[in-house]
């Protein structure tokens, strides 16, 4: 009975290194979300950098009670508990993904902490489905490389950011749409954004851009 229990676990880690590996080949061509079956291995904080740790990423954002947060890509909701927590029940939190088996697995983590300040949207970023000067924060946590046109998601975020309000962009190297940080900072301020902050180094890091206020 143990040893088949250890050729089904063997299986199973087989076909899901099969599947990762098939999504990272397959988004070296084209922008490929996580997929759904996938979303364990990035329902985790990563144990081979800090960098791209929940609390980390939360704590170096400096998210104050009554913020109103942008969960962007919010996936399985790894990030949206601990900004829920930190905003209180006095903040909100919108988390945005364009998949709904994401959406479903997230409002249940959200469920399960019991957290009623979460709202969640199943858009895509460039959409304009977010509307303009509503958030405080925004977080982006290795999505931005998922993202067909990414000058326009940026633009987007830009704009649903209240003047003053800070993007917060994470990307590490094990990623497979990993993008390098002169390029996002390049995208960012094209669309508007001025760098306020980096933490990290240039294959693990967390880009910190800011709108200007006045804007």
């Amino acid at each position: 009975m143990r040893d088949a229990a250890l050729v089904l676990l063997g299986g199973a880690i087989g076909l899901a290194a099969v599947g990762w590996l098939a999504w990272r080949l397959g988004s070296r061509r084209h922008a490929l979300p996580c997929p759904v079956w996938l979303r364990w291995m990035v329902e985790l904080d990563n144990p081979f950098t800090r960098t791209n740790r929940a609390a980390v990423i939360v704590g170096l954002l400096d998210v104050r009670p009554g913020m109103t947060v942008l969960d962007a890509g919010c996936g399985p909701g790894r990030l949206t508990v601990p900004l829920a927590e930190a905003v209180g029940p006095q903040g909100h939190v919108v988390a945005l993904d364009v998949q709904a088996g994401m959406l479903e697995r997230a409002a249940d983590r959200v469920r399960a902490a019991g957290c009623g300040n979460v709202a969640f949207v199943r858009a895509g970023l460039g959409d304009g489905a977010l509307g303009r000067d509503r958030f405080d924060r925004a977080v982006l946590v290795t999505v931005l490389g998922e993202i067909p046109d990414r000058d326009a998601a940026l633009r987007d975020l830009f704009d649903a950011l209240r003047p003053g309000g800070v993007l917060s962009i994470t990307e590490v190297i094990f990623d497979p749409h990993f993008q390098p940080r002169a390029a996002v900072l390049a995208r960012a301020t094209a669309a508007g954004f001025r760098q306020s902050a980096l933490h990290g180094h240039r294959l693990a890091y967390t880009l910190h851009v800011r709108k200007p206020e006045g804007e």
